[in-house]
């Protein structure tokens, strides 16, 4: 694409067509910026339109659009095609940083995004000025480029908070430092006297704080690793600035807004963070900072209002106060019964009610109080916060702590009884308080695994929290309905089995409840439940146990399907998948509603798939129904296409790309369950299944391939007569994904079941470029994984072929190679080989050829014959060999650049473990040993004297325990 000015208005057009809400403009528009992307000068026309376009929805949507693109495209994943050329790679690099300095802030913002992916990749080796580049603007005084330089390092430098040590790290971050710390450092002052001079004037303070709060976050970032030498020897400047930012109270600065936060309180809020983490890492150079700290932010938090704009400041302010009494040194500054009581009433409690926010949050914005409450994701809430500090505070103090509680408990607890329709926060306040003391430590998985021995959890439950659950209505006092289900979800490790018991039905009746909050917890606890485990590794609430509950727990599962808000709710989803699970047969008669009501859900979701944990609990439960079914009653199947397979056409037709992987895994389940031939219904999508274009995609990959394993499995020989013409597209789809590192296996996997199940005739004009095909990767890369792959596939081949073919093929390809394989790869990286089923065919097929290949006896492949048994002792008796070569990067299959869909593994349409030679063999020791006994009746006594000239003394030990457990020796 030429940077022309036509080039531009097609642009422009086709972004106005994204924007619009019909999607039969839209997706259109959307598929033809998808296939122009890979043009040269597409980005930097995207570039020059948001620099130069009159309209402003195009200049933001021209940034958004790029930023993507360079999401998708700027990793160079090896192997794959580099998707934008070095010139507009430089063209970018050159003109981003300016062009995102001038722009407004809405577009800076993107831009800046887009700097940071870059960097991720580039930064410093292939952008070693971009650092240079920005710290020269901090001279130019505009704030607004200042702003920007900071918005930049901050997304460049905050992965530093979350990268594993290493010492690519390690010089990335001294690079850094050395360029930006001491910069950084005389801005941060130069800001602060800048705010004192304007300290009148609002618009300039507003930039200011802006600038500020950066700079704060740099700080966290840059000394999070480990503490700067830099940052040591000026930590007198920056924690005092700190200290007296603390404790600043501008009026200009206060917003009236009470839900968002301001400048000021975003500031505060990151300074406690940066104590906090000084008070945890480096508190012995923090020790003479960390009274006034202290006090200042104890200060904060007795002064601060309960407005929802202060939680993130009172939260982490909470925090510091959390990781301070947990350190033993800084024991001494709470212990006095006193300081402990006072921060319970005044910092605690207050922070644990549930405010009209809390409420409002509740019943409008269900969604988000369900991911912060559940899922933790509620780290600055006030609530979560004050519960690490009870934690915190019982490390030490658990006695006079839980004592302090108790009597708060019971106090709230009685209020609450005088008036519950008025005083019911008192109660949800009680639980709280009851459920932070008690819980020691916590895992999503099993919920509480350490509680506090003081307070007597299945008493509380027993008293005040049944009661609850048990009152006629599911629709009164949500709050504290919600506030029970939790902590039976919470607490099910430590109530006992029969209380649990009691439960379920009352859960089950909760699911029928109008809150959304109330209905989603009961079935997230409902699945929680269903997962426990009890002896034996079974699980602690059988189908039995479950019985009599089977029709009312699904139909009211399904019906909560059907409530307001709930339509595309996960939990439930994933409490359908579990309940099926757990119940097994017992779900058999209500499976044909069940099934209808699946897909009708299937089909209406394909329309626009928003929810991604909701789409795949859905396709395990489809999973589910079949599996279940079909054990039962393997004729089933049809129905089950059926009811499928048109929503499954629809889904290919209309290529919704996060469906396709789901639906090729629950087509594989669905052939597999096929005892005889191939049905003409999948015969007919074969040859779709072989389209280049599916392949493209990552995500296809591996169901795609298990999916043709599962045609040639059920239906070789009907490939062979009616669709030998698919053969070479089908051998094509096996030299794409050989080439490639990342996929190689798979096209293994796919070979060996080609090898495996399709008539030789059908495959033999094909066979010796196959071969040729993986000596040239060899040549090019071998890596660890191709040559596993290799050797088990070479072994097959010898299996359903014959040793003398195998060594046929190989010489045929060069004279003396089927030597060279033995040599090179065979003999020395057998050992490599992982897998009970991966092991015994190598060890059938070496078998195979020790004593079934003439040329191995009389040839100069005899100097191999030893060594080659030797090999195959060692794969019987010596720990695998797992070591990988230095210079082999790890290739991560899932690392996939950018938004694709990547591929979901489906549990519950597992592939039970195939294992070709089966049948043939069951021990491969023995195997051998009779094989050789075999051999030495052919050709007496060659075999023995081969062994005793060069076998190792251990290799023959074990040999001849092979031969005893056979009942065999050798002539």
């Amino acid at each position: 694409m030429e940077l022309s000015d036509a080039n531009l208005q097609t642009l422009t057009e086709y972004l106005k067509k994204t924007l619009d809400p019909d999607p039969a403009i839209r997706r259109p528009a959307e598929k033809f910026l998808e296939s122009v992307e890979g043009s040269q000068n597409y980005p930097l026309l995207l570039l020059t339109l948001l620099e130069k376009s009159q309209e402003n929805v195009i200049k933001v949507c021209a940034s958004v659009t790029f930023k993507n693109y360079i999401k998708r495209n700027w990793r160079i994943v090896e192997d794959e095609p580099n998707k934008i050329c070095e010139s507009d790679r430089i063209a970018i690099k050159a003109n981003i940083v300016p062009l995102m300095l001038s722009s407004p802030e809405q577009i800076q913002k993107q831009l800046s995004d887009a700097i940071s992916i870059i960097g991720r990749e580039d930064f410093p080796q292939k952008w070693p000025d971009l650092l240079t580049e920005m710290v020269n603007r901090f001279q130019s005084g505009d704030f607004h480029v200042i702003n920007g330089v900071l918005r930049t390092a901050h997304s460049l430098f905050k992965r530093y908070r979350h990268e594993f040590k290493s010492n690519e790290l390690w010089t990335e971050i001294k690079l850094v430092l050395d360029a930006f710390a001491l910069p950084l450092t005389n801005l941060f002052k130069a800001t602060i006297e800048l705010c004192s001079t304007h300290a009148n004037d609002a618009s300039a303070l507003k930039v200011l704080f802006s600038s500020l709060i950066l700079i704060a976050k740099l700080f966290y970032s840059l000394n999070f690793q480990d503490l700067p030498e830099f940052f040591e020897d000026n930590m007198e400047t920056w924690m005092t600035n700190f200290h007296s930012l603390l404790t600043l109270d501008n009026k200009l600065l206060q917003t009236d807004d009470e839900e968002e936060a301001g400048l000021l309180e975003l500031l505060k809020s990151q300074i406690c963070d940066n104590a906090a983490l000084y008070a945890q890492k480096y508190d012995e150079e923090f020790q003479p900072y960390l009274p006034r700290f202290v006090t200042a932010i104890w200060n904060l938090l007795v002064t601060t209002g309960q407005e929802v704009k202060y939680d993130l400041l009172v939260s982490n302010a909470i925090q510091f106060l959390a990781s301070v009494c947990e350190r033993p040194h800084y024991k001494h500054l709470f212990e006095d019964q006193n300081t402990l009581t006072s921060i319970c009433e005044k910092v605690i409690v207050p922070n644990m009610e549930f405010r009209a926010a809390d409420e409002e949050a509740f019943e409008d914005n269900s969604e988000e109080y369900i991911r912060r409450d559940l899922e933790g994701s509620d780290i600055d809430t006030r609530r979560r916060a004050a519960c690490d500090l009870v934690r915190g505070l019982c490390k030490f103090f658990e006695g006079p702590v839980t004592g302090i509680f108790s009597g708060y408990v019971n106090s709230m607890l009685q209020e609450y009884a005088k008036n519950p329709s008025v005083n019911w926060k008192h109660k949800d306040a009680a639980i709280y308080l009851v459920t932070s003391l008690a819980s020691k430590a916590q895992t999503q998985k099993h919920g509480i695994t350490q509680a506090n021995e003081l307070v007597n959890l299945t008493e509380f439950f027993v008293n005040h929290i049944q009661p609850d659950l048990k009152s006629a209505s599911v629709n009164e006092f949500p709050v504290l309905k919600a506030d029970g289900i939790k902590y039976i979800m919470i607490f099910r490790n430590q109530v006992p089995k029969e209380q649990l018991l009691v439960s379920i039905p009352l859960l089950i009746n909760h699911l029928q409840a109008e809150s959304i909050v109330v209905h989603t917890y009961a079935a997230h606890a409902l699945e929680r439940l269903f997962t426990m485990r009890g002896t034996n590794n079974t699980t602690l609430i059988t189908a039995a146990e479950m019985a009599p509950f089977v029709e009312v727990l699904l139909t009211n599962l399904f019906k909560a399907l059907t409530l307001p808000g709930s339509s595309e709710n996960e939990y439930i989803m994933k409490a359908i998948m579990r309940s099926f699970s757990l119940l097994q047969e017992s779900i058999i008669p209500y499976i044909p509603s069940v099934i209808t009501q699946l897909t009708q859900k299937l089909l209406a979701v394909s329309k626009n798939p928003s929810k991604p944990h909701f789409n795949h609990y859905m396709f395990e439960s489809i999973c589910l129904s079949i599996r279940i079914t079909c054990k039962a009653n393997p004729d089933a199947v049809g129905s089950f296409e059926e009811a499928l397979f048109l929503v499954f056409t629809e889904i290919l037709q209309n290529d919704v790309q996060e469906f396709i992987p789901y639906v090729f895994q629950v087509m594989s389940l669905l052939l597999e369950m096929h005892k005889n031939e191939i049905p003409s219904s999948y015969m007919a999508l074969f040859p779709h299944l072989l389209q280049p274009v599916l392949w493209e995609r990552t995500g296809n990959i591996p169901p795609l391939v298990r999916l043709l394993q599962a045609y040639l499995e059920r239906g070789a020989n009907t490939i062979a007569s009616a669709a030998a013409d698919k053969i070479p597209g089908l051998l094509g789809v096996f030299q794409k994904l050989i080439a490639s590192k990342a996929n190689d296996h798979q096209g293994f996997y796919l070979l060996n079941s080609i090898i495996e199940h399709m008539p030789p005739e059908s495959v033999d004009q094909y066979r010796k470029q196959i071969f040729i095909l993986l000596f040239q990767r060899l040549q090019n890369s071998k890596t660890t994984k191709f040559i596993k792959s290799f050797l088990v596939f070479i072994n097959l081949y010898c299996i359903k072929y014959g040793a003398l073919a195998l060594q046929e093929i190989f010489d045929s390809i060069q004279p003396k190679m089927f030597g060279m394989v033995l040599e090179k790869i065979i003999i020395p990286e057998i050992q490599k080989v992982s897998g009970q089923v991966e092991k015994k065919i190598c060890a059938v097929g070496i078998t195979k050829i020790l004593t079934e290949c003439p040329p191995m006896m009389d040839t100069e492949y005899t100097k191999l014959w030893t060594p080659l048994l030797q090999a195959l002792i060692g794969l019987f008796e010596l720990p695998e060999d797992d070591t990988i070569p230095d210079e082999e990067h790890f290739i991560d299959i899932e690392d996939t650049p950018g938004y694709q869909t990547a591929f979901s593994q489906l549990a519950f349409a597992g592939k039970k473990e195939h294992d070709p030679v089966g049948q043939m063999v069951n021990n491969p020791r023995i195997h051998l040993a009779q094989s050789l006994h075999k051999l030495s009746t052919a050709c007496p006594g060659r075999v023995p004297s081969m062994l005793s000239t060069s076998l190792n003394a251990e290799a023959l030990q074990y040999l001849q325990g092979y031969l005893q457990a056979a009942s065999v020796t050798l002539l």
